[in-house]
Protein backbone atom coordinates (compact mmCIF):
# COMPACT_ATOMS: atom_id res chain seq x y z
CA UNK A 1 0.00 0.00 0.00
CA UNK A 2 1.84 3.15 -0.96
CA UNK A 3 -0.42 5.73 0.62
CA UNK A 4 -0.73 5.41 4.62
CA UNK A 5 -4.27 5.86 6.28
CA UNK A 6 -5.01 9.35 6.90
CA UNK A 7 -3.95 9.64 10.96
CA UNK A 8 -1.95 7.39 10.87
CA UNK A 9 1.49 8.05 11.19
CA UNK A 10 1.43 11.05 9.45
CA UNK A 11 0.57 9.33 6.07
CA UNK A 12 -1.21 12.89 4.88
CA UNK A 13 2.27 14.58 5.79
CA UNK A 14 4.11 11.67 3.57
CA UNK A 15 1.43 12.01 0.76
CA UNK A 16 2.15 16.12 0.69
CA UNK A 17 5.87 15.51 0.78
CA UNK A 18 5.84 12.81 -1.99
CA UNK A 19 3.48 15.32 -3.99
CA UNK A 20 6.58 17.53 -3.09
CA UNK A 21 8.98 15.58 -4.38
CA UNK A 22 7.11 14.97 -8.20
CA UNK A 23 6.43 18.46 -8.11
CA UNK A 24 10.16 19.82 -7.44
CA UNK A 25 11.69 17.15 -9.82
CA UNK A 26 9.17 18.54 -12.91
CA UNK A 27 10.20 21.86 -11.74
CA UNK A 28 13.65 20.80 -12.46
CA UNK A 29 13.26 19.33 -16.26
CA UNK A 30 11.55 22.29 -18.12
CA UNK A 31 11.52 19.83 -21.14
CA UNK A 32 9.18 17.33 -19.00
CA UNK A 33 9.57 13.81 -18.36
CA UNK A 34 8.16 10.66 -18.77
CA UNK A 35 6.25 9.10 -16.06
CA UNK A 36 8.15 6.02 -15.65
CA UNK A 37 11.39 8.10 -15.38
CA UNK A 38 9.79 9.81 -12.78
CA UNK A 39 9.23 6.49 -11.05
CA UNK A 40 12.23 5.11 -11.03
CA UNK A 41 14.00 8.26 -9.77
CA UNK A 42 11.18 8.75 -6.90
CA UNK A 43 10.89 4.52 -6.38
CA UNK A 44 7.57 5.00 -7.21
CA UNK A 45 5.12 2.43 -9.11
CA UNK A 46 4.12 4.49 -12.72
CA UNK A 47 0.40 4.03 -11.67
CA UNK A 48 1.11 5.96 -8.44
CA UNK A 49 3.15 8.25 -10.46
CA UNK A 50 -0.07 9.01 -13.07
CA UNK A 51 -2.29 9.20 -9.84
CA UNK A 52 0.43 12.07 -8.01
CA UNK A 53 0.30 14.00 -11.33
CA UNK A 54 -3.65 14.34 -11.46
CA UNK A 55 -3.52 14.82 -8.04
CA UNK A 56 -1.02 18.07 -8.44
CA UNK A 57 -3.51 19.25 -11.07
CA UNK A 58 -6.83 18.57 -9.78
CA UNK A 59 -6.21 19.38 -5.85
CA UNK A 60 -3.18 21.53 -5.69
CA UNK A 61 -4.12 23.25 -8.76
CA UNK A 62 -0.53 23.52 -10.29
CA UNK A 63 0.00 24.16 -13.67
CA UNK A 64 0.95 20.84 -15.52
CA UNK A 65 1.03 20.23 -18.91
CA UNK A 66 1.60 17.27 -20.75
CA UNK A 67 2.78 16.22 -24.89
CA UNK A 68 4.54 13.44 -26.28
CA UNK A 69 4.11 11.49 -23.06
CA UNK A 70 6.23 13.67 -21.16
CA UNK A 71 4.92 15.60 -18.16
CA UNK A 72 5.85 19.43 -16.60
CA UNK A 73 5.10 21.97 -15.24
CA UNK A 74 4.69 25.83 -16.22
CA UNK A 75 7.35 28.41 -15.44
CA UNK A 76 4.90 30.26 -13.57
CA UNK A 77 4.13 27.57 -10.94
CA UNK A 78 7.19 28.50 -8.87
CA UNK A 79 8.81 31.23 -7.05
CA UNK A 80 12.50 31.69 -7.27
CA UNK A 81 14.10 29.40 -5.13
CA UNK A 82 15.62 31.43 -2.01
CA UNK A 83 18.78 30.86 -0.55
CA UNK A 84 18.49 31.51 3.52
CA UNK A 85 20.66 31.88 6.03
CA UNK A 86 20.43 29.72 9.10
CA UNK A 87 19.37 33.15 10.96
CA UNK A 88 17.10 34.07 7.94
CA UNK A 89 15.59 30.34 8.22
CA UNK A 90 14.97 30.70 12.10
CA UNK A 91 12.87 34.09 11.74
CA UNK A 92 10.58 32.01 8.44
CA UNK A 93 10.40 29.18 10.95
CA UNK A 94 8.77 31.55 13.95
CA UNK A 95 6.69 33.34 11.04
CA UNK A 96 5.38 30.39 10.18
CA UNK A 97 4.89 28.56 14.27
CA UNK A 98 2.73 31.31 14.54
CA UNK A 99 0.77 30.40 12.02
CA UNK A 100 0.61 26.80 13.25
CA UNK A 101 -0.27 28.20 16.61
CA UNK A 102 -3.51 29.89 16.21
CA UNK A 103 -4.82 28.38 12.86
CA UNK A 104 -7.98 26.44 13.89
CA UNK A 105 -8.01 24.53 10.06
CA UNK A 106 -5.13 22.88 8.03
CA UNK A 107 -3.82 24.86 5.57
CA UNK A 108 -1.91 22.84 2.98
CA UNK A 109 0.15 25.65 1.60
CA UNK A 110 1.73 26.23 5.16
CA UNK A 111 2.04 22.21 5.31
CA UNK A 112 4.05 22.32 2.09
CA UNK A 113 6.00 25.91 2.57
CA UNK A 114 7.13 24.20 6.03
CA UNK A 115 8.09 20.84 4.16
CA UNK A 116 10.28 23.10 1.71
CA UNK A 117 11.78 24.75 4.63
CA UNK A 118 12.35 21.94 6.54
CA UNK A 119 14.83 20.37 3.40
CA UNK A 120 17.79 22.52 3.78
CA UNK A 121 17.68 23.26 7.77
CA UNK A 122 20.55 21.62 10.19
CA UNK A 123 18.89 18.52 12.02
CA UNK A 124 17.60 20.09 15.43
CA UNK A 125 15.44 22.64 13.44
CA UNK A 126 14.17 20.53 11.20
CA UNK A 127 12.56 18.28 13.56
CA UNK A 128 10.89 21.19 15.33
CA UNK A 129 9.47 21.76 11.60
CA UNK A 130 8.34 18.02 11.18
CA UNK A 131 6.49 18.74 15.20
CA UNK A 132 5.02 21.49 13.70
CA UNK A 133 3.69 19.83 10.40
CA UNK A 134 2.02 16.94 13.35
CA UNK A 135 0.24 19.90 15.23
CA UNK A 136 -0.93 21.15 11.77
CA UNK A 137 -2.13 18.09 10.30
CA UNK A 138 -4.62 17.31 13.31
CA UNK A 139 -6.43 20.72 12.55
CA UNK A 140 -9.90 20.28 10.61
CA UNK A 141 -9.10 20.55 6.25
CA UNK A 142 -12.16 22.99 5.29
CA UNK A 143 -11.40 23.00 1.57
CA UNK A 144 -13.69 25.99 0.28
CA UNK A 145 -11.78 28.27 2.19
CA UNK A 146 -8.56 27.33 0.75
CA UNK A 147 -10.01 27.49 -2.49
CA UNK A 148 -11.41 30.99 -1.47
CA UNK A 149 -7.50 31.91 -0.21
CA UNK A 150 -5.82 30.70 -3.36
CA UNK A 151 -8.54 32.78 -5.55
CA UNK A 152 -7.70 35.68 -3.43
CA UNK A 153 -4.26 35.31 -3.34
CA UNK A 154 -3.90 35.36 -7.37
CA UNK A 155 -6.42 38.40 -7.61
CA UNK A 156 -3.83 39.83 -5.32
CA UNK A 157 -0.83 39.20 -7.04
CA UNK A 158 -2.56 39.71 -10.46
CA UNK A 159 -4.40 43.31 -9.37
CA UNK A 160 -7.75 41.87 -10.38
CA UNK A 161 -10.95 43.15 -9.19
CA UNK A 162 -13.34 40.35 -7.49
CA UNK A 163 -16.78 39.66 -6.72
CA UNK A 164 -17.65 37.68 -3.64
CA UNK A 165 -20.83 37.05 -1.75
CA UNK A 166 -20.62 37.92 2.20
CA UNK A 167 -22.64 36.37 4.41
CA UNK A 168 -22.22 38.99 7.58
CA UNK A 169 -21.67 38.06 11.40
CA UNK A 170 -24.87 37.05 13.20
CA UNK A 171 -26.44 39.75 15.66
CA UNK A 172 -28.00 38.76 18.68
CA UNK A 173 -29.57 35.50 17.01
CA UNK A 174 -30.45 36.98 13.98
CA UNK A 175 -28.53 35.11 10.76
CA UNK A 176 -26.08 37.74 9.06
CA UNK A 177 -26.97 39.18 5.88
CA UNK A 178 -25.88 37.85 2.67
CA UNK A 179 -24.15 40.78 -0.05
CA UNK A 180 -22.90 40.67 -3.16
CA UNK A 181 -20.04 43.00 -3.17
CA UNK A 182 -17.07 44.28 -5.57
CA UNK A 183 -14.00 44.55 -4.09
CA UNK A 184 -9.91 45.43 -5.18
CA UNK A 185 -7.93 43.08 -2.91
CA UNK A 186 -5.32 44.78 -1.20
CA UNK A 187 -3.65 42.48 1.97
CA UNK A 188 -4.82 39.50 3.40
CA UNK A 189 -4.07 39.68 6.96
CA UNK A 190 -4.04 37.22 9.59
CA UNK A 191 -6.03 37.69 13.07
CA UNK A 192 -4.40 36.81 16.60
CA UNK A 193 -7.64 37.92 18.52
CA UNK A 194 -10.04 35.49 16.25
CA UNK A 195 -7.77 33.40 14.83
CA UNK A 196 -8.95 33.64 11.07
CA UNK A 197 -7.56 35.37 7.93
CA UNK A 198 -9.42 38.49 6.59
CA UNK A 199 -9.05 40.26 3.25
CA UNK A 200 -8.42 43.90 3.49
CA UNK A 201 -10.11 45.61 -0.24
CA UNK A 202 -11.95 48.05 -1.44
CA UNK A 203 -15.14 47.80 -1.89
CA UNK A 204 -16.42 49.46 -5.24
CA UNK A 205 -20.01 49.21 -3.91
CA UNK A 206 -19.42 51.12 -0.79
CA UNK A 207 -16.45 53.39 -1.98
CA UNK A 208 -14.14 53.15 0.58
CA UNK A 209 -11.91 50.53 2.17
CA UNK A 210 -13.49 47.57 4.00
CA UNK A 211 -12.22 44.35 6.18
CA UNK A 212 -13.59 40.75 5.34
CA UNK A 213 -13.43 37.17 7.24
CA UNK A 214 -12.88 34.89 4.69
CA UNK A 215 -14.69 32.52 7.02
CA UNK A 216 -17.54 34.17 6.15
CA UNK A 217 -17.16 34.17 2.19
CA UNK A 218 -19.67 31.97 0.34
CA UNK A 219 -18.30 31.87 -3.56
CA UNK A 220 -15.34 34.06 -5.42
CA UNK A 221 -15.38 34.82 -8.69
CA UNK A 222 -12.26 36.74 -10.44
CA UNK A 223 -13.09 39.25 -13.19
CA UNK A 224 -10.60 39.80 -15.95
CA UNK A 225 -10.53 44.37 -14.52
CA UNK A 226 -7.54 45.09 -12.82
CA UNK A 227 -7.04 48.11 -10.51
CA UNK A 228 -4.31 50.00 -9.04
CA UNK A 229 -3.01 50.01 -5.78
CA UNK A 230 -3.03 52.97 -3.47
CA UNK A 231 -0.89 55.70 -3.24
CA UNK A 232 2.80 54.45 -1.88
CA UNK A 233 2.38 54.22 2.26
CA UNK A 234 -1.31 55.12 2.04
CA UNK A 235 -2.21 51.26 3.28
CA UNK A 236 0.40 51.02 5.26
CA UNK A 237 -0.67 54.63 7.33
CA UNK A 238 -4.44 53.03 7.86
CA UNK A 239 -3.06 49.92 9.00
CA UNK A 240 -0.82 51.40 11.62
CA UNK A 241 -3.98 52.64 13.47
CA UNK A 242 -5.45 49.17 13.47
CA UNK A 243 -5.75 47.39 16.99
CA UNK A 244 -5.54 43.99 14.88
CA UNK A 245 -7.48 43.62 11.74
CA UNK A 246 -10.30 46.36 12.07
CA UNK A 247 -8.43 49.15 9.74
CA UNK A 248 -11.76 51.07 7.69
CA UNK A 249 -13.42 53.11 11.51
CA UNK A 250 -13.06 56.37 12.65
CA UNK A 251 -9.66 56.80 14.09
CA UNK A 252 -10.65 57.32 17.87
CA UNK A 253 -8.06 58.47 20.69
CA UNK A 254 -7.80 56.16 23.70
CA UNK A 255 -5.89 56.82 26.98
CA UNK A 256 -5.93 54.56 29.50
CA UNK A 257 -4.32 54.43 33.25
CA UNK A 258 -2.64 51.19 34.53
CA UNK A 259 -2.35 50.44 38.05
CA UNK A 260 1.22 50.13 39.72
CA UNK A 261 1.58 46.21 40.00
CA UNK A 262 1.17 46.03 36.17
CA UNK A 263 2.59 48.75 35.12
CA UNK A 264 6.00 46.97 34.52
CA UNK A 265 4.07 44.23 32.73
CA UNK A 266 2.43 47.00 30.56
CA UNK A 267 5.66 48.52 29.06
CA UNK A 268 7.38 45.25 28.30
CA UNK A 269 5.65 44.96 25.24
CA UNK A 270 5.13 47.71 22.52
CA UNK A 271 1.26 46.85 22.20
CA UNK A 272 0.45 49.46 19.20
CA UNK A 273 2.52 51.41 16.61
CA UNK A 274 1.52 54.80 17.94
CA UNK A 275 1.41 53.94 21.35
CA UNK A 276 2.82 56.55 23.90
CA UNK A 277 3.23 56.27 28.20
CA UNK A 278 3.99 58.22 30.70
CA UNK A 279 5.04 56.77 34.52
CA UNK A 280 2.91 58.54 37.04
CA UNK A 281 4.77 59.65 40.62
CA UNK A 282 2.53 57.11 42.34
CA UNK A 283 3.79 54.21 39.98
CA UNK A 284 0.86 53.95 37.54
CA UNK A 285 1.45 54.22 33.96
CA UNK A 286 -0.53 56.30 31.71
CA UNK A 287 -1.04 54.91 28.54
CA UNK A 288 -2.26 56.22 25.20
CA UNK A 289 -2.81 55.74 21.22
CA UNK A 290 -5.14 56.34 18.50
CA UNK A 291 -6.60 53.34 17.13
CA UNK A 292 -9.46 52.47 14.41
CA UNK A 293 -12.26 52.55 16.15
CA UNK A 294 -12.60 50.73 19.67
CA UNK A 295 -13.95 47.38 19.07
CA UNK A 296 -10.50 45.47 19.18
CA UNK A 297 -9.19 47.49 21.97
CA UNK A 298 -11.93 47.32 24.26
CA UNK A 299 -10.91 43.40 24.16
CA UNK A 300 -7.56 44.13 24.93
CA UNK A 301 -8.68 46.56 27.84
CA UNK A 302 -10.85 43.93 29.21
CA UNK A 303 -8.26 41.10 29.60
CA UNK A 304 -6.36 43.83 32.53
CA UNK A 305 -9.31 43.31 34.34
CA UNK A 306 -9.17 45.76 37.61
CA UNK A 307 -5.56 46.58 36.82
CA UNK A 308 -6.97 49.43 33.94
CA UNK A 309 -8.88 52.82 34.12
CA UNK A 310 -10.57 53.74 30.81
CA UNK A 311 -9.80 58.16 31.11
CA UNK A 312 -10.94 58.41 27.49
CA UNK A 313 -13.09 58.23 25.44
CA UNK A 314 -16.21 58.40 27.38
CA UNK A 315 -17.92 55.99 25.00
CA UNK A 316 -15.31 53.19 25.73
CA UNK A 317 -15.13 54.12 29.92
CA UNK A 318 -19.19 53.38 29.30
CA UNK A 319 -18.70 50.05 27.56
CA UNK A 320 -16.38 48.83 29.65
CA UNK A 321 -17.71 49.87 32.99
CA UNK A 322 -20.96 48.55 31.82
CA UNK A 323 -19.71 44.75 30.34
CA UNK A 324 -17.95 44.30 34.17
CA UNK A 325 -21.40 45.55 35.76
CA UNK A 326 -23.48 42.57 33.66
CA UNK A 327 -20.34 40.05 34.40
CA UNK A 328 -20.31 40.66 38.00
CA UNK A 329 -24.40 40.35 38.09
CA UNK A 330 -23.94 37.02 35.86
CA UNK A 331 -21.33 35.62 38.31
CA UNK A 332 -22.83 36.76 41.95
CA UNK A 333 -24.83 34.23 44.25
Amino acid sequence: MDDLEPGRGGGKRDRTARLMRVASLLSQHPDGMRPKDIAERLGMSVRNVYRDLRALEDEVELPTWSEGGRWGVLDAAFLPPLKLSLQEAMAVFVAARLMVRYADKYDPDLGSAFEKLAENLPPALRSHVQRSLDVLQEAPHDTDFTNHVHLLTQAWAERRVVEIEYEGAAYEGRPGERTRRTLRPWLIEPSLETHALYLIAWDEDRAGMRTFKIERIRDVRLTPRQFELPEPGGLERELRRGWDIIADQPPVRVELRFSPSVAERVLETRWHALQDTDREADGSLRWRTTVSGIIEIRLWILSWGDDVEVLAPQELRDQVREIHQRAADRNSG
